[in-house]
């Protein structure tokens, strides 16, 4: 039986997962929290880890990992550029798989928008907008950047130095080639997500809703699942969809 460890595992997801895991009759190998649970401990009892913790735990998350040559997935949100070397690092000697969406329908989304913004021209405006529950803490959310990352792929330009993610006051005309971000925060919202494509005359929009955190669970596993047995290497839910 597979036994698979949280990290994170007291909060809104970790919480979530350990549901599906009974639901789906996997082991629950233990979770690690920042106040409680022994991390290598945890490690150690796993035959795969799962970490929607914070970014500042990661460093340490990897270093446990890699010395109990353990495969992880994280699904930790909020991660930057130094977080994103450290999981390169880790990379070369165990399987680790880092997205900011387990949702399978929302991956296949992020795919949808990187053919179609290969495929529209530049006089097609991006615009992305996220809506999440009152408690999420950052912005814009890691499913947002997933589907700005994906358009930026379709066109062939890099994110950071193409995005707008904030607009007030007397802003001037929209820049050409801009990716714009929108974040709306209320209530409990598990997350809303639209992409819109707008050109003269016309606009697409596509887009997704989570109705409840199950969904993010349920492909966190499948991940996980996927992930054992993987050679050492930096993976996505698109491996894991086959995309």
């Amino acid at each position: 039986m597979t036994a698979i460890g949280i990290i994170g595992s007291q909060g809104r997801m970790g919480q979530a997962i350990k549901v599906e895991l009974i639901a789906q009759g996997l082991t629950f190998a233990g979770g690690a929290d920042k106040d409680e649970g022994d991390l290598s401990e945890v490690v150690a009892a796993s035959d795969v880890l799962i970490d929607f913790s914070a970014p500042a735990a990661l460093k340490a998350n990897l270093e446990d990992c890699m010395v109990a040559r353990k495969p992880v997935v994280i699904g930790t949100t909020g991660l930057e550029e130094p977080h994103h070397h450290l999981i390169d690092a880790a990379t070369h000697s165990i399987p680790v798989l880092q997205t900011g969406n387990t949702s399978l329908g929302v991956n296949l989304l992020a795919a949808l928008v990187e053919d179609a913004a290969r495929r529209l021209g530049d006089d097609w405006d991006i615009e992305i907008v996220e809506m999440h529950h009152r408690h999420k803490v950052d912005a814009p959310s890691g499913t947002a950047l997933l589907l700005g990352q994906a358009a930026a792929r379709g066109r062939g330009i890099d994110l950071p130095t193409h995005s707008e993610r904030g607009r007030d006051g007397i802003t001037g005309a929209r820049k050409a080639g801009m990716i714009g971000f929108s974040s709306l925060r209320g209530g409990s919202v598990a997350g809303d997500h639209q992409v819109i494509f707008a050109t003269e005359g016309e606009r697409i929009e596509i887009g997704h809703r989570a109705e409840n955190r199950s969904i993010f669970a349920r492909g966190a596993i499948k991940a996980a699942l996927w992930l054992l047995g993987q050679p050492a290497g930096r993976y996505d839910m698109k491996n894991v969809l086959g995309l």
